[in-house]
This record gives C-alpha cells, sequence and structure tokens, in this order.
C-alpha cells in the first residue's frame, strides 16, 4: 500500500468570514490527531489554545502549538476540532476521520465515505442509553 491522499477543505470555525482553505492531505491511520503546517494556521488566523507534546513517526517527542477551533470538510461532512501546527503538510489522523465517517480504500490509495452511510457521517455510542 502505498501514501493515501485525500482532497479536504480546512476552515476557522471562529471566523467565518475567512476563505476556507482547500488541501490536499495525507490520510494517516496510525496517526490520531488533525495536523497542519505552520503557513495554514497563520492564514487561517487560529488561536493557540496551548503547547501540547507530539510523538513523530520517528519517535522523536516535540511541543507544538494546539490551535483551533478547524472545521474539516469532506465533500458534504465536517468535522469540529483542534490541530497540532507542525510539518510542512496537512496531515488527518484516525479521529477526524471516524468523525468524517470516512473509510481508506488500500487498493485503490483513496479515501472514501463509509458505503453504509452514503448521505450523511454516522457514529458510535456505545454504552448510551436511549431516552425511551
Amino acid at each position: 500500500m502505498g501514501l493515501i491522499y485525500g482532497d479536504f477543505t480546512i476552515r476557522n470555525a471562529r471566523k467565518r468570514g475567512l476563505a476556507p482553505q482547500v488541501v490536499r492531505a495525507l490520510v494517516d491511520t496510525g496517526a490520531n490527531i488533525l495536523c497542519i503546517p505552520p503557513t495554514l494556521a497563520t492564514e487561517l488566523q487560529l488561536d493557540e489554545v496551548e503547547k501540547r507534546e507530539v510523538v513523530l513517526a520517528d519517535g522523536a517527542k516535540h511541543w507544538v502549538p494546539y490551535v483551533g477551533p478547524v472545521q474539516l470538510s469532506f465533500g458534504k461532512r465536517h468535522s469540529f476540532g483542534g490541530a497540532f501546527v507542525v510539518g510542512d503538510e496537512v496531515l488527518v489522523g484516525a479521529i477526524a476521520l471516524q468523525d468524517l465517517d470516512l473509510i481508506v480504500v488500500p487498493a485503490l490509495e483513496t479515501i472514501s465515505v463509509h458505503p453504509a452511510s452514503p448521505h450523511i457521517a454516522r457514529g458510535v455510542a456505545r454504552g448510551v442509553r436511549t431516552p425511551t
């Protein structure tokens, strides 16, 4: 399997007047948090919430800015959260993929909406009882 990329739209969820950015992002199911380069964080005027420690693929640990709120979109699906400011390309991790209800298609080296929910993202909430 090669590297998987997808086209996403990223915007500042608080400053809706700013233009969103369309990016080609690396999809990494081994990562958990969205990562964006410093230039994108600046363009989107994202506020630094705090510094967080990030462990890179080579095992190196670094303290990096954690910014937000970020709206990440894939087609008509949207996710909200924060992002690490690190690296030189956008990296979409497993939490955003799950929130957007996307799947990785290794044979095609792409991502797609979950076939069981083609029209709207769904989620799993175990242990929650529905109101009677």
